[in-house]
């Protein structure tokens, strides 16, 4: 699978930015994706993830919980991260992931395939 993140910028605190991913090779249904950020001088974190399913469960970290939501669209192989209420703390490159398998995780190190990164700035 390879990934292609999209949709970083400069914004204002408060502002919304939606991120993609777009997912080609292997097929790409069957695959839980995710969302991890790296801030400056900091490591690597979780920040959403989503299960191939119907249902497409969901999940979050504490810190965007109830300000990001995360969503797929099998037929476009593509994920989103829609970002509302952006804070200066969310200030990262984001990177999409995929793994193997249909249940998603919170750890890096289940994810088997990344893509190259976007950066989002938010400015106070």
């Amino acid at each position: 699978v390879q990934l292609q993140a999209s949709g970083g910028g400069l914004v204002q605190a408060g502002d919304s930015l939606r991120l993609s991913c777009a997912a080609s090779g292997r097929t790409f249904s069957n695959n839980a994706m995710g969302w991890f950020r790296q801030a400056p001088g900091k490591e690597r974190e979780f920040v959403a993830a989503i299960s191939w399913s119907l249902i497409g469960r969901t999940y979050y970290a504490d810190s965007v919980k109830g300000r990001f939501t995360i969503s797929r669209d099998n037929a476009k192989n593509t994920v989103y991260l829609q970002m509302n209420s952006l804070k200066p703390e969310d200030t990262a490159v984001y990177y999409c992931a995929a793994r193997r398998t249909v249940v998603a995780g919170t750890r890096q190190s289940e994810y088997e395939f990344w893509g190259q990164g976007t950066l989002v700035t938010v400015s106070s």
